[in-house]
């Protein structure tokens, strides 16, 4: 068995409010608190359980590999929101995308200042095009 990721822990100041916005931009559904958590479910193996029992927590990077699709939908939702995004984790606000010429990413800010990020191509296939 290969090992797959299951869920991960998303500090958040407000866990409801920070799931809704996790799902609404990603077009996934919420369906309220699980115990102490409030759960996405972003496909069939992996759930990103938000939780607003942190007292201070650092920001993460959350990064999605998605279809074209995918990325269409999920963009727009951002730009329609009004986010600020940027290409690159160090441009955050230049409002552009990054080409990778076989594939797009592009990185915004969620409720809690977390760094997500969506992307055509694995970090994987980007590293090995820059390497030929």
């Amino acid at each position: 068995m290969s090992i797959v990721l299951d869920h991960t822990i998303v500090p958040a100041h407000d866990k409801v409010a920070s799931a809704r916005f996790f799902a609404d931009l990603f077009g996934l559904s919420y369906d309220g608190p699980v115990g102490p958590f409030a759960p996405v479910r972003v496909n069939e193996t992996l759930t990103m359980d938000f939780d607003d029992r942190w007292k201070g927590f650092e920001v993460h990077h959350y990064a999605f590999r998605v279809t074209d699709a995918e990325f269409e939908a999920i963009f727009g939702r951002v730009k329609q929101a009004g986010l600020v995004y940027g290409s690159q984790p160090w441009s955050l606000t230049d409002m552009k995308v990054d080409d990778l010429g076989r594939g797009r990413k592009v990185y915004f800010r969620d409720l809690a200042n977390h760094l997500l990020e969506i992307r055509t191509i694995s970090s994987a296939e980007e590293l090995n095009g820059r390497a030929r």
